[in-house]
C-alpha cells in the first residue's frame, strides 16, 4: 500500500490496483505549490466534509480522472451540480463494499460549510478495510469518545490523524485518540498549512514517542509504503 503525500489533509493511496485520494486541497495551499494536481491519479476521492481546505480541487480532479466522489449526501449533490457525474453519498454510520475494500463512514465533531455557503451534511471520518491493510482517516475532528467504539471492534493498522489545534484536535487529544483506537502507527494531518495550525514538529515527534507510539509527518510530495 503505497501513500504519497500532497499537503494539508490530502492524501493519495494506492491499494489493490485502485488510486483513492482523501481531501483534495492543493491549488490554494502555498505549502503544496510543487505538486500538480494534473497529475494525481484517482479512480476514488473520499471527502470527510464540505470545508475548502478539503474539498477545493474535488471538481477538478473528478471531471479530469472520472473518479467516484465518496461523500456525504449533501455533498454529492452539489458535487453534482458542479458537473462531477459519479458520486457515492454515504452518512455516519453506514458502510458499503467497494472493489478496492470496504468503506465505514464514522463520526467526526467539527462543521461542515461548502465553499458557497451552503451546508455540507455530516462531517465524517472513514475506517477502510483492504486486503492489505486497514486504515482510520479521521478528517477534522475534536477527540470523542465514540472513537472508542473502533478501536472496540475495529483493527486500525495505521491512522490518519489531525495534530494542528485550533480548528481540530492538537497532538495531547491526538495521543488520547491513537489510545482509544488501538494504533500506535499515526500519520499526521491538518497542520502547518495556517498560522493558526503551524506546530513544533520535534516537539510533537517526541510527545508521541514518549506515549509508546509513533508519529509521522510525511514532506509534502513523499511516498512511504505501508504496513
Amino acid at each position: 500500500m503505497k501513500i504519497t503525500y500532497y499537503g494539508h489533509s490530502c492524501f493519495g493511496i494506492e491499494t489493490g490496483g485502485k488510486h483513492l485520494l482523501f481531501d483534495p486541497f492543493i491549488t490554494y495551499n502555498e505549502l503544496a505549490a510543487g505538486i500538480n494536481k494534473d497529475e494525481i491519479k484517482a479512480d476514488y476521492i473520499l471527502v470527510s466534509h464540505g470545508h475548502e481546505d478539503h474539498i477545493a480541487d474535488c471538481v477538478a480532479i473528478a471531471q479530469r480522472t472520472g473518479a467516484t466522489v465518496i461523500c456525504a449526501w449533501e455533498i454529492s449533490v452539489w458535487l453534482q451540480k458542479q458537473g462531477v457525474a459519479h458520486t457515492h453519498p454515504m452518512n455516519v454510520g453506514g458502510k458499503w463494499l467497494f472493489d478496492f475494500g470496504k468503506v465505514k463512514c464514522v463520526v467526526a465533531q467539527h462543521s461542515s460549510g461548502l465553499p458557497d455557503g451552503t451546508y455540507g451534511g455530516n462531517p465524517m471520518g472513514f475506517i477502510v478495510e483492504t486486503d492489505q491493510a486497514n486504515f482510520y482517516y479521521a478528517g477534522d475532528t475534536a477527540l470523542t469518545y465514540d472513537m472508542k467504539l473502533i478501536g472496540e471492534y475495529r483493527k486500525v493498522h495505521f491512522a490518519f490523524l489531525p495534530i494542528g489545534d485550533n480548528f481540530t484536535m492538537g497532538i495531547d487529544n491526538a495521543i488520547i485518540a491513537s489510545e482509544f483506537i488501538n494504533c500506535t502507527d499515526i500519520i499526521g494531518m491538518h497542520y502547518d498549512t495556517f498560522g493558526y495550525i503551524k506546530i513544533d514538529h520535534t516537539e510533537a515527534v517526541s510527545k508521541f514517542e514518549r506515549a509508546g507510539k509513533h508519529l509521522t509527518l510525511m514532506p509534502i510530495g513523499s511516498t512511504i509504503v505501508k504496513p
